[in-house]
């Protein structure tokens, strides 16, 4: 822990080092105070990526996706100076569950993975994510997502456990959970399909 990387990423990490060393304002954030920042920006990647999609220029998103990269490697520095993990660290454990979790990609030749479609890699990353915790509950949706989002997940995880879906009733929340599960049957993402229809009404 603690050894610099080399590249570009490398002088990101050199730069955060030292702005947290010499800049006031840096010292004195936290993982806790920079939750706000890296959902603006996560929100901002979001609207680069829309942005993308209807003029074909990507030069917005490789800007908000930096802005993100930052947010991790201000948290990985936060961790460093404590000594409980530094970037490499947060690289190596993705990297570990990638290779983990996509034995259709990096498995034996002979495992019988090739050639799936996509629902079915989808099967196989939940039957690996439930295998490296045998017993354990689904942990809690994050309930800061949007609530389109929070019903879609929802309604994934009660489908994957074999669970009726709930009835439609006459609420506004009870449609809205119907409507939901109607985008999911016809493979739509609810967020995103209403996201573009409230855009063409600017």
């Amino acid at each position: 822990m603690g050894e610099a990387p080399e590249g570009a990423v490398a002088e990101l990490v050199a730069v955060m080092r030292r702005l947290r060393a010499e800049c006031p304002w840096k010292q004195e954030q936290t993982h806790r105070s920079l939750v706000r920042y890296l959902l603006e920006e996560t929100y901002e990647t979001v609207d680069a990526i829309d942005a993308g999609e209807l003029s074909g220029d990507w030069s917005h998103l490789a800007e908000e996706l930096g802005d993100v990269l930052l947010q991790v490697v201000f948290h990985a520095a936060i961790a460093e100076e404590r000594g409980e993990f530094d970037l490499d660290d947060v690289a190596r454990g993705i990297t570990a569950k990638m290779r983990r979790r996509n034995p259709h990609v990096f498995g034996a030749a002979d495992a019988g993975a090739e050639g799936l479609s996509a629902a079915e890699v989808d099967v196989l990353w939940q039957r690996m994510k439930a295998a490296e915790k045998p017993g354990a509950t689904a942990s809690p949706l994050p309930s800061g997502l949007p609530a389109l989002l929070y019903a879609d997940k929802a309604l994934a995880r009660r489908e994957r456990a074999g669970s009726a879906l709930p009835e439609a009733g006459p609420g506004i929340g009870e449609r809205l959970l119907a409507l939901v599960a109607e985008a999911r049957a016809a493979g739509v993402d609810p967020e995103e399909a209403l996201r573009d229809v409230v855009r063409g009404l600017d």
